[in-house]
């Protein structure tokens, strides 16, 4: 059963509404819905809206919150943060430290896998909406602390940045890593990439870079093609201790 003060989806008809259970009457343009009902509810149910409109009861994953949560800004893509996971193989014994926590996203992927993540953010107001998502998404093995990673301690198996990187902060990453971890850097730009390539690469035994890019396909009675948006989102820089 789902119980009170959880975040589900609920899906029907063309529209998703990210909902807390217990919360009272929800309106929507397709009638009213007793959120207070979703709590006696199971993951999958159908419940209606008071016009007879019918909805599925889910519970939200990873990519919903990417979707859905409260954000700070414009966080990491799930493909960027698939590609993270991939290159250093997260799993479930891993310690991970991720920086640059915004709104969580990154923390909240990395913790439906990883044994444990500290995420840091230095400003105290988005590391409070990080928290409060991460603690949406009932993940309790995530902690997020209010702090400048260049003060983080402790030994990490990934160290993972998405903000503004020096070379100290490659250095920093490097002290922390246990011997085979691995340092992942996404940088919007080409010169921050440059900076963790130059520094890593007197540090770390391997260095690889990639440029993070996408294209969807399109299919229209005319044929079949990729999409001419622009699919760039960025540079990743994984570093093996």
């Amino acid at each position: 059963m789902i119980g009170p003060g959880t975040r589900v989806l609920l899906v029907g008809e063309g529209r998703t509404y990210f909902v807390r259970t217990g919360t009272g009457p929800f309106s929507t343009d397709r009638g009213i819905i007793d959120l207070d009902s979703l709590a006696d509810n199971s993951p999958g149910d159908m419940i209606r809206s008071h016009t007879g409109h019918a909805f599925q009861v889910l519970l939200p994953r990873a990519p919903d919150f990417f979707e859905h949560a409260k954000r700070t800004g414009a966080p990491m893509l799930p493909r960027d943060i698939g590609l993270v996971i991939a290159f250093t193989g997260m799993n479930r014994n891993d310690v991970v430290l991720d920086a640059g926590a915004g709104s969580g996203i990154a923390a909240i992927f990395f913790g439906g896998i990883a044994r444990k993540v500290v995420t840091c953010e230095a400003r105290e107001d988005f590391a409070r909406i990080a928290a409060g998502n991460i603690r949406e998404a009932g993940l309790d093995n995530v902690e997020v602390i209010a702090v400048d990673v260049l003060e983080a301690e402790g030994v990490f198996d990934i160290v993972h940045y998405d903000m503004t990187i020096g070379p100290e902060h490659v250095r920093h990453a490097y002290a922390l890593l246990r011997p085979g971890g691995y340092l992942a850097c996404y940088t919007p730009f080409i010169e921050h990439l440059c900076i963790v390539m130059d520094t890593a690469e007197g540090l770390f035994s391997s260095v690889k870079a990639v440029e993070c890019i996408e294209r969807e396909m399109t299919r229209s009675k005319r044929g079949t093609r990729p999409s001419t948006r622009v699919g760039h989102s960025g540079y990743l820089t994984i570093a093996r201790k």
